[in-house]
């Protein structure tokens, strides 16, 4: 059945922008924290419909764009948080920042749903839609320095072992191919249960009038789905670690909340609380007796990690040799400490860094953010108005892997850096760990460091290495290659975790061939929705 398109009224107009913009809203319950992807049965077949039903492309991008805009506004309700805590300095930037980031991202959703009209209505145009959304979400990564967050594929990161199934095929695809399947499977299944229930009613069905086509969809469904979790539960029955232990990570969590950092409130009290953190977690580190899980952690080096811009006053890190030598000594026994801290260059400008430093307090290493947060670190320069003090940060060259003394291959990730799917690692020099540090303070106890979580666990399965991350107010992990949790320190809590972290895992498909896969599998999609099915004439 091919839905004809709709002239609507004023009314109607403003109706179905209405209805747009609520189903966008209610899309982002599937995100993290919520994981309510049933939801997505509901609100993206009602964008379907109306695609379907377009009267133009116009129509087709405004409806679109109006979704987009309430998937982000409401799944990035919470950086409004991160202004309140300066809110004295930019209340006049309250509004801004979750809507003003759902007004930029909400072309990419009304550019597919323009593009899909060059297909004709029905299935065909849907299955377009599909790949178009996946495409387009895949091109955030070129939005000023970059805003991948919360891609759809995330959804089926649920905390615990079912997550840890639903996750594995991103190995293979990466995050934006379980997108891809995501939006895919919404469209069509939702369509079709909805068209169900229609016909049970006596009432005209939309795309599936014939129980037939109905009973297909949910077959190719059910197969699809069964091959993935098939193929998931062989994957953590089949493929094993291999090759060098990483360290035990001593991941440091000050709980230092952000008003103290920004107004330099305590310095001294704050730097003796990681300091004090630091001695108790690696004095842990070297007691751990042998033990099944820990076997062989008193033959691993140990490294210590403190979040992103650790504490105030930071830039000591970079100007005091003794202040660096207080640090290791204070965490003696320990082979490296890994510390979040602000820098200044040679050109007074001041970036982001993660700080290697060797027992005796020397800088081993030097990571520089290269993936600034816009309108944070990051200001773009059509902005008239002065946001981000000194126009921002500079940025680092990209991934790097270190190769400290006596401690395996890292790649050091600092805050948002782990959203970028397939742009975490240096390909040509691949680490055994990663060690992500970051401060979510800025976002409250709210859905943003549980979204920015669920990103630490994807990267962990598509590159197959584990990870440690270390949060100042929380939440601290560590991951093993299949995006499975070791340890975890929750939000608002102040400690340390001794994870002795697991190797890595044989290279996924995914980390060798990165986002080519699931750039593919769209481009493959996107063409076979031109393609002419022939219907047998009826004898």
């Amino acid at each position: 059945m091919t839905p004809t398109p709709n002239k609507l009224s004023r009314g109607q107009k403003w109706r179905q922008a209405g209805l747009m913009l609520a189903m966008g809203a209610l899309s982002a319950l599937a995100l993290p924290p919520v994981h309510l992807l049933p939801v997505l049965l509901v609100t993206f077949p009602v964008l379907g419909r109306v695609l379907n039903r377009a009267g133009s492309w116009k129509a087709a991008a405004w409806a679109g764009a109006l979704f987009g805009f309430g998937l982000y506004a409401a799944s990035l309700y919470w950086m409004v948080n991160a202004v309140m805590i300066r809110a004295a300095e930019f209340w006049w930037f309250v509004p801004f920042p979750s809507l003003g980031c759902a007004l930029i991202l909400a072309p990419m959703v009304a550019a597919p749903a323009a593009l899909c009209r060059l297909v004709p209505a029905g299935p065909r145009r849907l299955l377009a839609f599909a790949a178009g959304w996946t495409l387009f979400d895949m091109g955030r990564v070129f939005l000023f320095s970059g805003f991948t967050w919360n891609p759809l594929g995330s959804g089926l990161a649920i905390p615990g072992a079912v997550g840890d199934v639903l996750i594995q095929p991103a190995a293979w695809i990466g995050v934006d191919g379980l997108t891809f399947f995501v939006v895919f499977g919404a469209l069509f299944c939702g369509e079709a249960l909805q068209d169900a229930f229609r016909a049970r009613a006596g009432h005209p069905c939309h795309l599936f009038p014939q129980r037939a086509d109905r009973l297909r969809v949910a077959a190719c469904a059910a197969v699809v789905v069964s091959l993935a979790l098939t193929a998931s539960l062989i994957r953590l029955k089949t493929v094993h670690p291999a090759g060098e232990n990483g360290p035990v990570a001593v991941i440091v969590q000050g709980n230092v909340p952000e008003t103290e950092k920004i107004g330099h409130l305590n310095p001294r009290d704050i730097f003796q609380r990681y300091l004090r953190l630091t001695a108790d977690g690696v004095l842990q580190a070297r007691r751990l007796v042998p033990q099944p899980a820990f076997a062989d952690a008193l033959s691993r080096p140990i490294v210590f990690l403190w979040p992103e811009t650790s504490f105030p006053g930071s830039d000591l890190l970079q100007d005091s040799p003794r202040a660096r030598q207080i640090i290791m000594e204070w965490g003696a026994g320990a082979d490296a400490g890994l510390i979040g801290a602000l820098r200044m260059d040679d050109n007074g400008r001041y970036r982001n860094s993660v700080l290697a430093l060797a027992p005796n307090g020397d800088i081993a290493g030097i990571y520089d953010k290269a993936r600034l947060v816009p309108f944070g670190e990051y200001q773009p320069p059509f902005i008239p108005l002065q946001i981000v003090p000194q126009g921002g940060m500079a940025a680092g060259p990209g991934p790097r892997t270190w190769h400290l003394p006596g401690v395996p291959p890292v790649g050091p990730l600092v805050c948002y850096e782990v959203i970028f799917s397939g742009l975490t690692v240096d390909r040509h020099d691949r680490p055994r760990w990663l060690a992500n540090v970051t401060n979510d303070g800025w976002f409250g106890n709210s859905a943003g460091p549980r979204q920015h979580l669920s990103s630490v666990r994807l990267r962990a399965v598509e590159e197959g290495l584990p990870i440690a991350r270390a949060a100042n107010t929380g939440i601290s992990i560590a991951y093993d290659g299949f995006g499975h949790e070791l340890e975890r320190l929750g939000w608002g809590r102040t400690g340390t975790l001794v994870v002795p972290l697991p190797p890595a895992l044989p290279t996924p498909l995914f980390a060798r061939y990165g986002r080519t896969l699931p750039a593919l599998l769209c481009l493959i999609a996107f063409l076979a929705a031109f393609a002419r099915t022939s219907r047998r004439k009826p004898d």
